[in-house]
This record gives C-alpha cells, sequence and structure tokens, in this order.
C-alpha cells in the first residue's frame, strides 16, 4: 500500500500563486507515476498533471498548461503542483494520486488517493 498526504490549499485571488505539495509513504518502491486531479463542485473529478516517478517525465490537461507545473522530489517521496495566474474556475479540492504503471498519458483509474485538499480562487 502507498499512503498520500496532500497540503497546501487555501484560499487565494484571481491571479495568485499556491503550490500544493504530496508526500508518499508506504510501498513507494511501486509507485511509477504520481498525478494531481480536481473535483469541482457538483461535478466529476478531473485529471490535471502528471509526472513518472523515474524520470519526471510531464503530462497536464490543457486547462492548466502554461499555468500549472508539476514536479517531483524523490528524496522526499514528495510531489508539488505549482500553481500560478489562478482562475475562479480553478476552484476544486485537488487530490493526490498514485499508480503503478509507468504511463503518463493515464489520466483516470490511479491505484492510491489522497483525501484531498481545497483550493478556493476568489474572483
Amino acid at each position: 500500500q502507498v499512503q498520500l498526504v496532500e497540503a497546501g490549499g487555501g484560499v487565494v485571488q484571481a491571479g495568485g500563486s499556491l503550490r500544493l505539495s504530496c508526500a508518499a509513504s508506504g510501498r513507494t518502491f511501486s509507485i511509477g507515476i504520481m498525478g494531481w486531479f480536481r473535483q469541482a463542485p457538483g461535478k466529476e473529478r478531473k485529471f490535471v498533471a502528471s509526472i513518472t516517478w523515474s524520470d519526471g517525465i510531464r503530462n497536464s490537461a490543457d486547462s492548466v498548461k502554461g499555468r500549472f507545473t508539476i514536479s517531483r522530489d524523490n528524496a522526499k517521496n514528495t510531489v508539488y503542483l505549482q500553481m500560478n495566474s489562478l482562475k475562479p474556475e480553478d476552484t476544486a479540492v485537488y487530490y493526490c494520486a498514485a499508480d503503478r504503471s509507468r504511463f503518463v498519458g493515464r489520466t483516470s483509474g490511479y491505484d492510491y488517493w489522497g483525501q484531498g485538499t481545497q483550493v478556493t480562487v476568489s474572483s
């Protein structure tokens, strides 16, 4: 099993920045990719970004390209999501996820999930 704990959510004004972090523990050697997802009120959870654990290859949704950057620190077993130029429509609960596959294009069906952290962007 892999345990994931997110941190860094909060309230920010439109145009501002936040950095989310996700610390992994447990059988971290089994992780192939890690990703971020988000779920706005009344909507389904959607893919935001992913990164391969071994060599840092990235993938992201078109809606966040150029604004959000995913990165990882293997020594700390932590993945980050740097969010810049935030918009009110970015408001959601953000979830960290890990999967045993190594396909960075995977956008659903991850093996392990965190509890989520709320991000609220005010206009």
